[in-house]
C-alpha cells in the first residue's frame, strides 16, 4: 500500500554507493541461498518443457520473476498463445507496480540510467528488506540494489545448475525450502505491523481474502484481490 507520507519524506541527497550495494548483498546472502532450490527446479522444469539449458538460463537472467517464469512454462509449445502468456505474466507480476510506486520517492531521484538498472533488480525480498530502512531515513539505495543483485546472481546460477544437471537432484520440494521464504516475509510483516499498528486490520482483511479466494480464483488473482482490498482499506481508514 502506498501512502502520501511514504513518498514525500525522502531527502534530496539520495545516493547509490558501492558500500551500500555490498551491504545489501551481505544482508540477503542467506535468503538468496534458499532461492537456489527454486532456481534449480525451474531450470530442470524448463528443459522438460522443451527449452535448451542456455535458453532457460538466459530467461532467468532477463526475466527474473520466478512465479511468472514457472507459469509461462505451461504456455510454451509448438504454438505459443502470446496473449495468454502476456496476461499471465502481467497478472503475476502486477505487484511490482505497487512496489515501484512505494519506492518512487527515492528511485525517481536517481539519474535515468541508474533508476532503470535499480528497478530491473526489483523483487519481493529486496523490497521488503530495503523499504523499511528507506522510510526510517536511509538515503542510500545501494542496500536495495545489492540485495536484488545477490538474488539475481543466485537465481541465474541455480537455474543453470538445474538446466544442465537438475534431473540428478530429485524432487527439491522434499527439503522444505519453501518454508524459509514464508518465514522471511512473515518476520518482515511483523516488523511493519509493529511500526504502524493501524495496518493490522487491513493486513488481516487482505490475508482472509487471499485464503478464502485461493481455491476459487486462478493462481495469483487471490493475491491481487487481497492487495487491492487491503490497500483500499488502509487508504480509507485513518491510522498512525
Amino acid at each position: 500500500m502506498v501512502r502520501n507520507r511514504d513518498i514525500a519524506s525522502p531527502a534530496n541527497d539520495i545516493t547509490l554507493s558501492g558500500a551500500g550495494i555490498l551491504h545489501g548483498m551481505r544482508r540477503l546472502f542467506l535468503v538468496s541461498l534458499f532461492v537456489a532450490p527454486f532456481g534449480v527446479a525451474f531450470g530442470a522444469a524448463a528443459v522438460e518443457h522443451g527449452l535448451g539449458p542456455v535458453q532457460a538460463t538466459v530467461m532467468s537472467l532477463l526475466v527474473f520473476t520466478a512465479t511468472a517464469q514457472f507459469a509461462a512454462l505451461d504456455l510454451l509449445g509448438d504454438q505459443v498463445a502470446f496473449l495468454s502468456l502476456f496476461l499471465v505474466t502481467l497478472t503475476l507480476s502486477a505487484r511490482h507496480v505497487v512496489m515501484g510506486a512505494a519506492l518512487s520517492g527515492w528511485i525517481n531521484r536517481l539519474p535515468v540510467f541508474k533508476r532503470a538498472a535499480a528497478l530491473v533488480l526489483l523483487s519481493d525480498a529486496n523490497f521488503a528488506d530495503a523499504h523499511p530502512a528507506l522510510r526510517d531515513g536511509s538515503t542510500d539505495l545501494g542496500r536495495f540494489v545489492g540485495g536484488g543483485l545477490m538474488l539475481w546472481l543466485v537465481w541465474g546460477l541455480s537455474t543453470a545448475m538445474g538446466a544442465f544437471g537438475g534431473t540428478h537432484l530429485g524432487d527439491t520440494s522434499a527439503f522444505g525450502f519453501g518454508a524459509i521464504m514464508v518465514c522471511f516475509f512473515a518476520a518482515t510483516m511483523v516488523r511493519m505491523l509493529r511500526a504502524s499498528s493501524g495496518l493490522l486490520l487491513p493486513a488481516m482483511i487482505a490475508m482472509l481474502i487471499s485464503v478464502i479466494t485461493q481455491p476459487i480464483l486462478p493462481t495469483g488473482w487471490n493475491i491481487m484481490l487481497a492487495a487491492v482490498a487491503g490497500g483500499a482499506l488502509a487508504i480509507w481508514r485513518p491510522h498512525e
